[in-house]
Order: structure tokens, then C-alpha cells, then sequence
């Protein structure tokens, strides 16, 4: 099948109609690989923006589909006719789908949402009778999953309804733990519209993009998320989309080291979307320090605060992304390229203490000081030696 992408703050959301979306989740269905399917609407676009895992974990899904008028905003801005397929309405297209081809659903419910695995249950039953379903109430973080009991039930179709990140994080997680499924869903609250717990809004209004009004007039307590989709959101797309292209992001390098007997030995990673990309680790200051933020982003890639901080050296490096071959992540800062400061540490802990986020990096090791350079990406290697010899000046 042939179709463009659209990506928002990096996220690559898949432009298909209706009927293609549901016959791309048919073939997924049918295969014997495992799939998962994400509903970014602007509220989850939004968190993916700042939070890196659920970024990556969106980048993961087999189907992106648009949720949220404020998707249909950014489609036009960006020149793209999105259609939106609400994860209401692809839910019970699943469900008939489940019925036609005679395989077994399973829900993971979480327990403190409106409806409780039996009212979801009954609901799915009256509507969908020859349905094979069990439901699973969880914790949002995935307590309580009897893994044992669902793989009994052999499920091939699954839903989560925890919640943006909860159901991201659990579905992408637990997936692979569960054979039998070929396709699962984050779905959100999607199942309390069959319960009856949640009314959706009229037809009319769905059509002309004010099912948000509706939710502000029966649900005033929803004020904030709308703030987030209607106002907040379209001000953040069209600042990441037509200013932020002309600016430089403010990022730290962080030269992580250790002395032993032999000199010094530096850390470095490799980069989980380039096999062979092997860097100093580094990322956006985000309005902090250079010592702020480079010992924020330490204890982010490699687990732990075991370090301290040596020095730090401002405006060293500028750099540009280039308009061909951007990477997601790159396309996920929006910005023209970086201008990065240096944070000199000293690692003060054990290897055993090193846990590398699995979203940024593959591999990481330590090299010695002399074959630094060669050891990093070509492109990175000018810079490396710059920041090489500032450590240098800097532990004299």
C-alpha cells in the first residue's frame, strides 16, 4: 500500500482513509508477526513531545492513526487532507472484524477507569454475541496482569484502555509476552462510550470537529485537556513547524569519564536508530544550566547520579540537521540544528551501575582517551576532538 506520513513533533502519523486503516489492521490480523496500533490525538502528541519513551514507542506502532481535530489543523497546514478515524469507532470495527474471522479478544482494563471489566464485558457481549471476550482489570502501570491467564486464553486481538502513557508503555512492554496476539490497541476510554459511562456527541458535531465542545459542556472537569487540544497545541504545531526551523537548539555534550591506573577512559554510546552511531551522549538544556542539564541528562542515559560534575565549557559546537536524510528525533526538536556546550563529569560509581535507556542507545562501552575520536561517527569526530581537548585543559 502506498501513502505518505505526516510527522508532528517528530511522530510519523500514517494518512490513510478509513477503509485502507482498517484493511492495513486486517492484514496484521492474518500474519505472524505481533502489531500495535496508537490514537495520537493533540493531548498525546503533546506528552510524546517532552517524553522521550513514549515518543520512541509511538515511532514503534504498526498504525498511527489521527485522533483529534487538532490532527486535521495540522494536516491542512501542512498541506496534507487528513482524514480523522477516532479510536471509538476503529475500536468496534476490530470487534466486527474479531467476529468475522472467529478470534478471541482480550482487554486490559484499567481498574480504576469508569467501567470495570464485567459492565465492559456485558456491554460487548449484547452488542457482539458470538464474541470470544475476556477482560483483565489492571493498575495503569500493569499490576495485576496474570500473564499466565491470558496466554491461557490465547488472545489475538487485544485492547488497553490504561490511559495515555500508561497503555503505551504496558502495551509495547507486555506485547511480546502474549504469543498469541497479532494486533493490539491503546484505546483509551473508548470501551465506556459501549457501557454507556461516556456519551459521545452528536453526529453533527463530530462532523464539523466540535465533539471538544461537547466534552467541555457534559465533562466541565475535562477544561485543562481541551485547553491542551484546542488552544495549546495548535500554538505549539505552528511553532514547531514555521519558527523553530530557523534557530538553533541549546544542547549539552556530556564527556563522562573515569580514571584508572592505565589514563583516562570515556564513555560513550551508540545510538539505537543507527547501528555504528556511536556518540558522546548529549541533549537539549530545555532552560537549564550547562551543569543543570548536562548532569540531568546523564542520569537519564545511563540510569544512575553516580558522577560528578568536573566542569562545563558554553558555546563550543554549532551544527546543522541538513534537509535530506533527517532523522525522526531530529525532526522531533523541529529545530534548524544545535549549538551545544560541554559538561565534563567524573563517573564515580561501578559499570554494574549503568543502565542505558533502550529508546536512545543500543550499546555503550568505555574507550581510551588517545583513540576517542576514531571511535565516534565520522561526522561527530571534528567536534569530539574539540571537546577531547577542552577536557584536557580542563583536568590539568
Amino acid at each position: 500500500m502506498n501513502y505518505n506520513k505526516l510527522n508532528i513533533f517528530g511522530v510519523e502519523i500514517d494518512t490513510l482513509s478509513h477503509e485502507e486503516a482498517l484493511a492495513q489492521a486486517d492484514g496484521f490480523l492474518t500474519d505472524s508477526g505481533q502489531h500495535f496500533i496508537v490514537t495520537p490525538n493533540p493531548e498525546i502528541l503533546l506528552g510524546a513531545s517532552k517524553d522521550e519513551e513514549l515518543w520512541f514507542i509511538m515511532n514503534q506502532a504498526g498504525l498511527s492513526i489521527p485522533d483529534g481535530i487538532g490532527l486535521k489543523f495540522a494536516g491542512l497546514v501542512s498541506g496534507v487532507d487528513l482524514e480523522r478515524i477516532t479510536g471509538a469507532d476503529f475500536v468496534q470495527d476490530l470487534l466486527g472484524l474479531a467476529v468475522e474471522k472467529k478470534i478471541r479478544v482480550a482487554v486490559l482494563n484499567w481498574r480504576a477507569g469508569l467501567s470495570n471489566g464485567e459492565e465492559i464485558k456485558s456491554a460487548v457481549k449484547r452488542k457482539y454475541p458470538e464474541l470470544e471476550l475476556e477482560v483483565y482489570d489492571i493498575g495503569n502501570d500493569g499490576t495485576g496482569l496474570d500473564h499466565e491467564a491470558v496466554n491461557s486464553f490465547a488472545p489475538a486481538l487485544l485492547f488497553v484502555t490504561l490511559g495515555s502513557p500508561y497503555q503505551e508503555r504496558v502495551m509495547y512492554h507486555q506485547l511480546p509476552k502474549f504469543p498469541s496476539v497479532r494486533l493490539a490497541m491503546a484505546v483509551g476510554g473508548s470501551f465506556d462510550f459501549l457501557t454507556g459511562k461516556r456519551r459521545r456527541a452528536p453526529k453533527f458535531l463530530r462532523a464539523i470537529g466540535l465533539e471538544w465542545f461537547w466534552r467541555l459542556v457534559i465533562q466541565p472537569a475535562r477544561w485543562r485537556r481541551i485547553y491542551l487540544a484546542v488552544l495549546v497545541f495548535p500554538y505549539r504545531f505552528s511553532k514547531w513547524k514555521f519558527i523553530l526551523p530557523h534557530f538553533y537548539r541549546p544542547n549539552v555534550a556530556c564527556f563522562l569519564y573515569k580514571k584508572e591506573a592505565d589514563g583516562y577512559k570515556i564513555f560513550i554510546v551508540e545510538r539505537a536508530d543507527k547501528k555504528d552511531h556511536w556518540q558522546l551522549p548529549q541533549g537539549g538544556t530545555h532552560g537549564e544550566s550547562l551543569e543543570t542539564a548536562g548532569l540531568r541528562e546523564l542520569r537519564e542515559e545511563i540510569g544512575n547520579d553516580k558522577f560528578r560534575c568536573a566542569a562545563t565549557i558554553p558555546d563550543l559546537w554549532k551544527y546543522e540537521f541538513g534537509d535530506t536524510g533527517k532523522s525522526k528525533r531530529q525532526k522531533h526538536s523541529g529545530y534548524r540544528g544545535q549549538k551545544q556546550g560541554l559538561c565534563i563529569a567524573e563517573f564515580t560509581g561501578q559499570d554494574t551501575d549503568i543502565k542505558i535507556n533502550f529508546w536512545d542507545h543500543a550499546a555503550w562501552r568505555w574507550v581510551e582517551a588517545d583513540k576517542l575520536v576514531e571511535s565516534v561517527y565520522s561526522k561527530r569526530q571534528e567536534s569530539t576532538k574539540l571537546f577531547l581537548d577542552k577536557f584536557y585543559e580542563a583536568v590539568k
